[in-house]
């Protein structure tokens, strides 16, 4: 290697390289942000759309249709889904991950522009945002009343503060994406009008609403010019006072003026509570932050926490303010603990090689290449834009054990050539230049597995992306370090104890250390004796060997299904989650009794620290729907674990009545969501209604199935109103104007606002009365005016006369996607994995006969799960492909590289039996601690066949040996490095692995897996692939002599000088 030359001869120069890598990364790492995964714009687009007071089904068709149509056209769009409520529509855009999230906006905003002057004048302006509103909050503070000197803050003063101070400041911090209120009670001017004074003045709701908007508002009507000066004039006639509202004039009657106070009273109230907040069953108000995208989570919670503290020396009295959520404290416990858990892995590994090497300078000289390539592979993290997070720092704790392998190798093998009596220049120069090659096909094989890996497609691609180009650059940084330092400090900073061991001489640190790692290094004689004898008979007993290893891996095919499958394994970060819905038509004020209920329950476990319940608001849209945030004690000071608990809830919540609850426990660590989702679609809500009736019946029995929930409910109870057109029409009215007066009676209609002294403005609603609209009769009472008598009394016609009041029933919420109406069914699992359980599902589902035009999809982690095992599989071909090649150049053969990849296929039993002795299941991080093996496995048994091959060309002018002789040489010799490295790595991955820590469950097994194949494949590989390389030695002789070709020669021949 000509760096290893350069290196050995300007030893200043070599030390000022490694210098450089140290300092780019250290300045590096201070700019490098801090996140839970890596920064990936998800092109999703939400479209919200409110229309008050209309039914799901008159939203879907007059709204949501509408908009699906509209923005369907648009280039790149991949999923186009809805929901559609009473009184909202929200359209979810999915574009393709190759489009560009703002650019995605922009033309969904082009498009709504277009659309919006063809909806109803009722439908409130669209917003179109880039996120999700139901997606869940990055952090919520609740504002809390507190009794002051015997008075407290009302619900009013609440709001007020809440929404025209509190939220405007939290807005105001960089990254915020949307402040949402929930729970609030705002100021409003209402008007509540009698039907009967209307009646007895012959008045229509349409001359009140007219009246009220027309008289309350400044107009500015021109400006009056002179020669001199230019003066502004506008009509004042905006009403000072919430009583001035009464003596607006309506109409005349008999020359005599009607005024507003005689057909209605004027409030100065509230509007009607649309969403609650509950802080330990106490009614609060709760602002939700959401992020911008591309935002950082921790820079803006901590701008947030800023705002809040600096707010706090201002805060009116009886308010105080108490965080309930933060979306930062999981990202800055995965990071610590991960960081945490790479300095174990480093320190255990460092320990592992001191034991080996029983030498302090060796092992500083081999565990000084660690910090180096962490701390370098910071500036390529830097240069590529990429953040610490929970996958660059795996990439960084998995490759702890991978940096030292090649620095061990380099390293014991100049200390081989030491003991030959070398000098320590030549030392060093040989035993590197003996091993380079081999070191270099060592670590292109793990370049070759991880590469694959950061290109991959999909969302799993976008999530590993950063995870293979980490790996890639710290072991190349690993290996330019063992090329270069590691043999300069051999060459100046040689080792005396070497020296010591080959002449015999015993020191003080042989008598006092010295003695557990010469104990240790008598175990590794004797461990290489067992091994010489236990090759030698498999050598003799060929058939034998291969036998036990194909039925070895034969029986790890068997254990595999054992194991389950999910996408990704759930972390406790000490909250959880649980949602319910009260019987359908519920009002808040129901939900809110149960919601008190429920928390009461929660509060009597010792684990939970408090609760916040939401009603009718984010994802829990409806007055039915309530949704409680639960954050427990941290981990370590409690016995149960969040998924632990979350079995007993459910026992709990049984003994609960007028309720179903929907979820219990952890949602999905990807896209937040339940487990098990799938959808069924087709075109008749009837016929989908009977369908998800059938399939909940059929699948509620599955073991496992837990929380089964699906988004068509029993009907809601509703009141329509059929018109006799006839009879209308001959009292001289129409659909419209009955629709409209009716709107303004029940539903309300907003008439301008009034500005009160403070500058902030209110809504001024004009609507029945409360006590007037609460049953079916008192509409059919309602009168309307049609024209005038011949005495000149208004002609007055009742609803029940023209038309019919009936009590019916409709849906509570509608679903679409791709333009097709669906129902949405989803589910957890409990004592059983994903996979098994979505497999049961998938079977039922398949022996349903379903009509034609109707079909079932899965969706979610399920979708994921599937997705990301056939992107994986493909990435994992192609690198076994890429170091197929690798092994074809270094030993110049076509067939040598098949002996060393049998190694590849015994990782399995490994794997298996160790995720299932720890109770993992295949997930996406076992699957990259597979990959990870693929790589690993190759390095032992490169080490071991190319020794081997140089060893039957003679080794330093020795005479050649036998392919028996070279393989048992070999076998003693590559026995130590190859133990170095495989527990190296194994003590490297055990504080992965054994998940102490919060959080952790969800990489645990990736370490689980590579312990277990890396324990597994090295016993069996010393075995097998000596057995296999004798077998593909023969039939590469038989080739050359069946081609009449010359001797084989096995490999390269590079004799060292």
């Amino acid at each position: 290697m000509w760096f290893t030359q350069v290196s050995l001869r300007n030893p200043v120069f070599a030390t000022m390289v490694m210098i450089a890598f140290v300092v780019l990364g250290i300045f590096s790492f201070q700019r490098l942000q801090v996140d839970q995964f890596p920064n990936i714009d998800f092109p999703v687009v939400v479209v919200t759309t409110a229309y008050p007071g209309a039914s799901p089904e008159i939203v879907e068709s007059e709204v949501t249709k509408k908009v699906e149509e509209a923005v369907n056209a648009i280039a790149g769009v991949n999923t186009l889904t809805s929901r559609s409520y009473e009184g909202s529509s929200v359209v979810i855009i999915e574009f393709q991950l190759t489009v560009d999230g703002r650019k995605a906006a922009d033309d969904v905003r082009e498009k709504i522009g277009i659309l919006r002057p063809l909806l109803r004048d009722e439908v409130e302006e669209p917003r179109v945002l880039r996120f999700d509103p139901a997606a869940r909050s990055i952090w919520s503070v609740a504002v809390i009343p507190e009794t002051v000197n015997g008075k407290a803050p009302s619900a009013v003063e609440l709001t007020t503060w809440a929404e025209q101070t509190f939220k405007k400041r939290l807005e105001n911090v960089r990254g915020v994406g949307s402040v949402t209120l929930v729970g609030g009670t705002q100021r409003a001017i209402n008007i509540e009008l009698n039907p009967s004074a209307m009646e007895a003045l012959g008045v229509t709701t349409e001359q009140v609403t007219n009246a009220v908007r027309n008289e309350n508002q400044d107009l500015p009507v021109g400006t009056l010019k002179t020669g001199e000066s230019e003066r502004v004039v506008q009509v004042l006639s905006r009403l000072q006072n919430p009583q001035d509202f009464g003596d607006i004039i309506v109409a005349r009657r008999a020359g005599q003026p009607v005024r507003l106070s005689q057909l209605a009273t004027v409030n100065d109230g509230t509007e009607e509570v649309q969403s609650l907040a509950l802080y330990n069953g106490q009614r609060t108000l709760l602002l939700q932050v959401q992020k911008a995208q591309d935002e950082n989570t921790i820079a803006v919670t901590d701008g947030l926490k800023a705002a809040v503290e600096r707010l706090r020396a201002e805060l009116p009295p009886g308010i105080r303010l108490e965080q309930i959520a933060d979306g930062s404290r999981p990202i800055r416990v995965s990071v610590d603990n991960v960081r945490r858990t790479l300095i174990e892995g480093a320190l255990l590994t460092v320990l592992i090689v001191f034991l080996f090497l029983n030498s302090w300078r060796s092992t500083v000289i081999t565990g000084l290449t660690l910090p180096i390539a962490l701390i370098g592979t910071f500036f390529f993290m830097n240069l590529f834009g990429f953040t610490i997070n929970m996958i660059t720092l795996m990439a960084l704790t998995l490759s702890v054990g991978l940096l030292i392998d090649d620095a061990i190798v380099v390293r014991e093998n100049i200390v081989r050539h030491m003991q030959m009596g070398k000098k320590p220049f030549d030392a060093a120069m040989d035993g590197t230049q003996e091993i380079g090659l081999a070191v270099l096909a060592t670590t292109l094989s793990i370049v070759a597995v991880f590469l694959p890996i950061g290109f991959m497609g999909g969302i799993i691609g976008k999530f590993f992306h950063e995870f293979g180009i980490t790996m890639v650059a710290a072991v190349l940084i690993s290996m330019f370090v063992s090329f270069t330092l590691d043999p300069m400090l051999s060459s100046v900073w040689h080792d005396p104890s070497t020296l010591r061991q080959a002449q015999g001489e015993r020191s003080l640190y042989d008598r006092t250390i010295g003695r557990v790692t010469g104990w240790f290094d008598r175990f590794q004689d004797d461990l290489a004796d067992t091994y010489q004898t236990t090759l030698r008979w498999s050598l003799k007993h060929k058939l034998a060997t291969l036998g036990l290893a194909l039925a070895t891996f034969i029986g790890s095919l068997f254990v595999l299904p054992l194991l389950g499958t999910e996408f990704v394994p759930k972390a406790d970060f000490s909250e959880t989650s649980l949602t319910f819905h009260t019987p359908v038509g519920s009002s808040l004020r129901a939900t809110e009794a149960k919601t008190r209920e429920v928390e009461g329950i929660l509060r009597q476990f010792p684990e939970v620290k408090y609760t916040l319940s939401t009603l009718n608001t984010g994802n829990a849209q409806g007055t039915m729907y309530a949704s409680v945030y639960v954050r427990l004690v941290d981990r370590k000071d409690r016995a149960l674990s969040a998924d632990a608990m979350s079995a007993q809830l459910r026992e709990r919540l049984r003994s609960v009545p007028g309720i179903t609850v929907t979820h219990v426990g952890l949602l999905d660590a990807v896209g937040g969501n339940k487990q098990v989702e799938f959808s069924l679609q087709g075109d008749d809500l009837a016929e989908l209604e009977r369908l998800s009736a059938t399939v909940m019946e059929r699948i509620r029995p599955i073991v496992g199935l837990v929380d089964l929930d699906a988004s068509v409910k029993p009907n809601k109870p509703t009141v329509d109103v059929k018109m006799r057109r006839e009879l209308a029409s001959d009292a001289g009215m129409n659909v419209a104007a009955v629709g409209g007066a009716l709107r303004t009676l029940v539903a309300g209609t907003t008439v301008g606002n009034w500005r009160a002294q403070n500058g902030e403005s209110y809504d001024v609603n004009v609507q029945l009365a409360a006590t007037g609209r609460e049953r079916a009769s008192d509409l059919e009472q309602l009168p309307f005016m049609v024209g005038t008598a011949t005495d000149g009394t208004a002609r007055v016609v009742r609803l029940g006369q023209v038309a019919e009041v009936v009590a019916s029933t409709g849906p509570n919420q509608i679903n679409r996607r791709n333009l097709n109406r669906e129902v949405s069914i989803n589910a957890n699992v409990f004592g059983r994995s994903a996979g098994e359980v979505s497999a049961d599902i998938r079977q039922v589902l398949d022996g349903i006969a379903f009509p034609p035009g109707y079909r079932y999809e899965f969706g979610g982690s399920t979708k994921n799960m599937q997705e990301s095992f056939g992107y994986a599989i493909s990435a994992l071909a192609l690198a076994i492909i890429f170091i197929y090649m690798i092994l074809a150049s270094q030993f110049q053969s076509f067939l040598q590289p098949l002996a060393l990849m049998t190694a590849l296929p015994l990782t399995l039993i490994g794997v298996a039996l160790s995720l299932l002795l720890f109770g993992s299941t295949m997930s996406m991080f076992s699957v990259i601690g597979i990959v990870l093996l693929m790589g690993l496995v190759t390095k032992n048994a490169i080490l071991l066949v190319d020794f081997a091959i140089r060893a039957r060309h003679g080794l330093a002018g020795e005479p050649p040996l036998d392919r028996e002789s070279a393989l048992l040489l070999a076998a003693r010799v590559r026995l130590r490095p190859i133990l170095m490295t495989t527990l190296a790595m194994v003590f490297g991955m055990v504080p992965l692995a054994f998940a102490l820590t919060e959080g952790s469950e969800q990489r645990a097994p990736m370490g689980q897996a590579v312990i277990g194949g890396v324990i597994t494949s090295s016993l069996l590989t010393l075995v097998v692939v000596p057995v296999v390389y004798c077998y593909m030695d023969d039939l590469a002789r038989w080739f050359r002599r069946r081609l009449g070709m010359g001797p084989a020669t096995s490999g390269p021949v590079t004799v060292a000088q």
